[in-house]
């Protein structure tokens, strides 16, 4: 597998992530759905919310989307570099969630791999961003 399939396939992880947190805070009927006690989600009927794991979640993406929030230059290798690297962050982030809360041995397994494919990306993106003065 290339390259750019493993970065597409680690944004679309770290998006689907994101996304899942996302639809966790859908509101309806005025009751967030997080906020149900009878959805059976959690231990003894406690809220999804209350979860450490989706607590850890909901703070990845929170640093995720703040970090994303760059100054554009106009320049679109740039800004895409610029908003990469926090994204790719982010799907670390998600990973390591998993690392400490997840417990299916494949999963986990993607989890090391993102992480290691991330980071070498991150790294990548840092080096290319810093030759040209950024």
């Amino acid at each position: 597998m290339n390259k750019l399939s493993v970065l597409f396939m680690a944004t679309a992880l770290a998006a689907a992530g994101g996304l899942a947190v996302a639809q966790s805070q859908i509101v309806d009927e005025g009751v967030t759905i997080t906020d149900r006690s009878d959805m059976g989600h959690g231990a003894h009927g406690a809220a999804a919310s209350d979860s450490p794991a989706v607590q850890a979640y909901m703070a990845a993406n929170d640093r995720m989307h703040a970090g994303m929030a760059v100054e554009f230059s106009g320049d679109a290798d740039v800004d895409f570099m610029r908003s990469m690297i926090p994204h790719h962050q982010g799907a670390i982030d998600m990973a390591r969630v998993v690392l400490g809360h997840g417990e299916d041995p494949q999963i986990r397994a993607l989890a090391e791999d993102v992480i290691a494919a991330q980071e070498g990306e991150i790294a990548m993106m840092r080096e290319w961003l810093a030759a040209r003065g950024q």
